[in-house]
């Protein structure tokens, strides 16, 4: 199974292990790229509601019916004996697993409502539920895309590019999955290198793929080896995520099951999200699909909580709808974000951390992509979203991770963390010494309040031009596209590489060396 979604550039460098310590937040260029120290976002408004609470049960209830009369399937034989032993209904032979509400609500109980993910660097752990959000970059894009290269298949070269700008911003808080896949690298050693790479390049939070048993160990024993834990601190510290997705209508599969397990047996963090696309993979309407989505995620909750009571998991929203002439999925569209809302009110409803996404179906950065990503990002933020994937980067329904895209999304996300700060009403603020001073008919650009906080008093924007027409014609009327274009080489020139403690470096290499020497993870091809 692949995640949501699914010309090898020049040669590059390896990656650079050890690097000069800087204070979270200065970072070079603060004229070209302002931006604040690391932290969280915290949802400062009460989230919306699209639907009543009455409304929210009887999808609720709908959800409950799929399980108990329906039913899903398990195609994970271990996976079967441990829900029949705790009194699902299964029939020999047979994958179908019908599950009572009261099971489900029991188990789901059991599952903690926020927690704290580590990253290399502590500054940068990360709260999951709660009011905390946090925003990925793009994740598991077949293709990159920027001005000068165009479309081309993913490759190593771009992919740790993406991580390179993911840790230069500091509105990215994680990596929830590979930015571009890099296809240059055999499949069977790939998730080696990535790891490695997410480890020397980034120390933020990161997600491991679970696409077989060999790839979760790997990437399970390298995250450990990367944070210096031993394998009894490692069990008791969430430090690594990963996406299971049902594989929608009613199905989850074996590479997703293993590493469901796998994930809840090392006490790590699995975000169960179905790809519930009304009128494709779910049914036509929203309330439908909302149906299908939260049965499928309770349901992977659910058998988390049988492997290890208290494992750490995230009730995943994926909802949007389709093109009803093309089958082409939609993101930003109205229905995408009634559906991200509802998503929030459910999860809510279950005290557990929410997934939501700023996706967009655009395939070049344009008016379709701006327009698309904020509704999406203004659904997530409004359903009270905690994660928040595919923030930066994302075109193309998810095929193509955009190198201007990804300066253009920091610009809003940051505005974004803006809107969320908390406005200051001190007294100093209210201005009435100032008002006072300058009385009526005058103006404020003089004055003592106005000279103290002139520098920081708006957020200064990446991307937006604002200079009169004229000197933004004589400048050779520049678009949005060309400034992006342009800064996301500066912020590249701009990285640099977070220290890394020799002995843990050698240990990493030792240990990549040793998997590809015996061949890695099995693979078809």
């Amino acid at each position: 199974m692949t995640s949501e979604i699914e010309a090898v550039s020049q040669t590059e460098a390896p990656p650079a292990r050890r690097g000069r310590r800087r204070r979270s937040g200065d970072k070079s260029g603060p004229d070209l790229f302002p931006q604040k120290p690391f932290k969280q976002p915290r949802h400062r408004f009460k989230p919306l509601e699209v639907v009543s609470e009455d409304e929210l049960e009887a999808i609720h209830d709908a959800s409950m019916r799929v399980l108990e009369e329906i039913g899903i399937d398990f195609l994970h034989e271990d996976a079967k004996a441990w829900l029949k032993a705790a009194g699902a209904d299964i029939k020999p032979g047979e994958d179908r697993v019908r599950m009572d509400r009261a099971m489900v609500e029991e188990l789901v109980a059991k599952a903690p409502s926020q927690f704290t993910v580590r990253a290399r660097n502590r500054a940068h752990d990360l709260q999951i539920g709660g009011d905390a959000i946090a925003f990925s970059c793009v994740a598991s894009a077949p293709n990159a895309v920027d001005k000068d290269r165009g479309r081309r298949a993913g490759n190593q070269q771009d992919y740790r590019n993406f991580l390179k700008l993911s840790q230069h911003f500091n509105i990215i808080h994680c990596m929830m999955g590979y930015p571009v896949e890099p296809v240059d690298i055999h499949a069977s050693v790939r998730h080696l290198d990535c790891v490695a790479d997410m480890l020397r390049l980034t120390d933020k939070v990161f997600h491991i793929y679970s696409l077989g048993r060999e790839r979760n160990l790997d990437g399970l024993e390298l995250t450990r080896i990367g944070y210096g834990l031993s394998p009894e601190e490692f069990v008791q510290t969430p430090s690594v995520l990963t996406v299971i997705n049902t594989s929608s209508p009613l199905r989850l599969d074996t590479p997703m099951l293993t590493g469901l397990i796998e994930m809840a047996k090392a006490g790590q963090v699995s975000i169960v999200t179905p790809f519930t696309l009304a009128g494709a993979m779910a049914p036509v309407t929203i309330a439908g699909a909302l149906t299908l989505q939260n049965a499928e995620a309770l349901a992977g909750i659910a058998f988390a909580q049988l492997v290890r009571p208290g494992a750490p998991v995230v009730y995943g929203g994926f909802t949007s709808n389709v093109d009803m002439k093309s089958g082409a999925p939609a993101f930003g569209t109205p229905e995408y974000m009634k559906a991200a809302i509802a998503g929030g009110q459910l999860a809510r409803r279950y005290n557990l951390p929410y997934r939501t996404s700023g996706v967009c179906a655009a395939n070049t950065v344009d008016y379709q992509a701006a327009l698309e990503t904020t509704l999406s990002e203004w659904g997530a933020i409004n359903g009270g979203g905690n994660l928040i994937k595919h923030a930066a980067g994302w075109l193309e329904g998810g095929l193509s991770a955009g190198f201007e895209k990804f300066i253009t999304d920091i610009d809003l996300l940051q505005k974004i963390q803006e809107y969320l700060t908390p406005l200051d009403v001190s007294e100093d603020a209210l201005a009435l010494d100032a008002i006072r001073d300058v009385g009526p008919a005058g103006h404020f650009f003089g004055t003592e309040h106005t000279q103290a906080r002139y520098k920081d008093a708006f957020y200064a924007p990446i991307v937006s031009d604002w200079r009169n027409y004229e000197t933004w014609a004589e400048a050779g009327s520049p678009i949005a596209f060309d400034k992006a274009n342009t800064l996301y080489k500066k912020a590249l020139e701009a990285y640099e590489a977070p220290p890394i403690d020799p002995a843990i470096d050698e240990e990493i290499t030792a240990f990549v060396e040793r998997r590809k020497a015996e061949g890695g993870a099995p693979t078809d091809f």
